[in-house]
């Protein structure tokens, strides 16, 4: 019986002292009545702007949480607030069991949910976890000298797209990351500096503005999207603009990580951002209390992929890497990769193939995950100070993904952000038969051009890829049945006359060499000519 009492004793201690991981939520907003007759006061005019854009109303999501309710929380006994979020009305905080647990005797306290769902009462929320994978006046060039980043791009002929002057100039991209060393030193970053490109940031790790420091994987993914260094390296969106936030602590994982990148993007929608990218994913902490499961992967459960569902509903574009666990015991998507409404991006080699390390779908609830694909083994970087090399991970292939999408919002300033996912989606080669492993595929940019011409036009032929490889497909105008291709070489000599159905709308330019091609379509007394490029 003495046993017995002295393990009692030792449990009630450990309830009483032991560290733990939670979050409280409120039962409302009682400021709400003044912050949606005063938006200004909770968002920027940029931010208002797009939701009026996307016809996106206002709602109580947006209200900021009770000053009080974060008063009273933060002076209880034992406990500390880590960090906040207004979308879910919650504070992450961290205290003894016993001391989180009296916090559901408040009376504007509508639940807690500890991180360890141990400690939840049946009925309650399970709970979150991770998985750490591991010139002023802007001219716009029409051919950038890409270098050994050509191929990263000219893969989702994003080239394209910066040859008509799509560059990401106007939209704003937040990028969530674990630090940003030599950002503000590097000359790959030097043209973002020089034109202001780099909007601000903050570190909500250490909770102050100094967000050229930390880990540099965040400058890594930058370089992806922002460097530029003619001849070497030119990221995908190199007229964007950038905010630069930590929300990721590599001295531990812990789920504090998932309240600070949901705080982080709140932040963002508050800015005005239009994309949001983040190379980080949640699965496994340092506690195993803590970790998720794959059951968790549905989208709903844990805190990150919530809140990033909350951010597409802002009109943001959400675009995340899928994970590096493709070859372990846990092959899947971690969170926020898992969020019903992101553009989740798993990596493939330089020459298309499915890098092994990518992580797989589908998410649990059966949804196709990753969505899309972008080189991730062997993405040319730029380094904290300025060298150019390569490096391997979804982390790259998920900011390059977002760097295209920011320059093709910008051709399409009126879509919607869901309007752009789609025709990403589905301009992207397996797009009607995916996979687990690839998703819908790599996307084909200057095909979603097309794709959003011939939506407005039942006149038009697209045809596409272009540059092609191999096959090239038509679409033909909705009021024909058939057609026929010619093409002619720089001399004018016919190399390929092919017809084309609506039963059978491609034909091969395999056997042709490389070089630029003159086409003409035809049906009845229509036509249509251009240039095709044979790669």
């Amino acid at each position: 019986m003495k046993k017995i009492t002295f393990l009692l004793f030792i449990f009630s201690s450990f309830l009483t002292s032991a560290q733990e991981d939670a979050w409280v939520y409120f039962t409302d907003k009682p400021d709400a009545t003044y912050y949606l007759a005063n938006p200004l006061e909770m968002l920027s005019q940029r931010a208002l702007d797009r939701r009026t854009a996307q016809n996106i109303p206002l709602d109580n999501l947006d209200v900021p949480i009770s000053v009080s309710y974060i008063s009273s929380i933060a002076g209880a006994t034992g406990i500390t607030v880590k960090a906040k979020s207004k979308w879910l009305n919650a504070l992450h905080v961290r205290g003894s069991v016993s001391n989180i647990a009296n916090l559901e005797n408040l009376a504007f306290v509508d639940r807690v949910q500890f991180a360890n769902p141990n400690f939840n009462t049946a009925g309650r929320m399970a709970s979150e976890n991770r998985i750490s994978n591991v010139n002023k006046n802007l001219e716009t060039q029409i051919n950038f000298n890409y270098g050994n980043s050509s191929n990263q791009i000219q893969m989702l002929n994003g080239h394209l797209l910066h040859q008509q002057d799509y560059t990401g100039n106007g939209k704003i991209i937040a990028v969530l990351d674990a630090g940003f060393p030599g950002v503000n030193t590097a000359q790959p970053f030097q043209r973002l500096l020089d034109n202001n490109k780099i909007l601000g940031g903050y570190n909500f790790v250490n909770r102050n503005s100094n967000f050229y420091t930390g880990n540099n994987h965040g400058t890594l993914v930058l370089s992806t999207m922002g460097g530029y260094v003619p001849g070497q390296l030119v990221g995908t969106a190199p007229d964007a603009s950038y905010y630069l936030f930590i929300t990721e602590d590599v001295a531990s994982e812990n789920p504090v990580e998932e309240s600070n990148w949901v705080e982080a993007a709140e932040m963002a929608d508050s800015l005005g951002v239009d994309i949001i990218n983040s190379s980080l994913g949640y699965f496994s902490f340092d506690n195993p209390n803590y970790s998720h499961t794959y059951q968790d992967m549905n989208g709903t459960t844990t805190f990150i992929s919530r809140g990033a569902s909350i951010a597409f509903s802002r009109g943001m574009i959400c675009v995340v890497s899928a994970g590096n666990s493709g070859a372990s015991g846990n092959p899947h998507i971690g969170a926020p990769a898992d969020a019903i409404n992101v553009l989740t991006v798993g990596a493939v080699t330089a020459s298309e193939n499915y890098a092994a390390f990518s992580s797989i779908g589908p998410s649990f609830d059966g949804r196709i995950k990753p969505d899309v694909m972008a080189q991730g083994q062997g993405a040319v970087i730029s380094d904290t100070s300025g060298n150019i090399g390569t490096a391997n991970g979804t982390s790259f292939s998920g900011p390059i993904m977002a760097g295209m999408v920011a320059s093709f919002w910008q051709a399409f300033p009126n879509k919607t952000n869901a309007e752009i996912m789609q025709l990403v989606k589905q301009s992207a080669h397996l797009y009607t038969n995916p996979n687990p492993q690839f998703g819908y595929g790599i996307p084909d940019f200057a095909f979603a051009l097309n794709l959003n011409a011939a939506s407005f036009s039942s006149e038009k032929f697209v045809l596409y890829p272009n540059p092609a490889n191999s096959e090239v497909n038509l679409l033909l105008p909705n009021d024909l049945e058939n057609a026929t291709v010619l093409l002619y070489n720089n001399l004018g000599q016919e190399v390929l006359s092919a017809p084309i159905e609506n039963s059978n709308i491609s034909f091969s330019v395999e056997n042709l060499a490389p070089g630029i091609y003159f086409y003409k379509l035809t049906s009845g007394n229509r036509s249509q000519a251009g240039k095709l490029v044979k790669n």
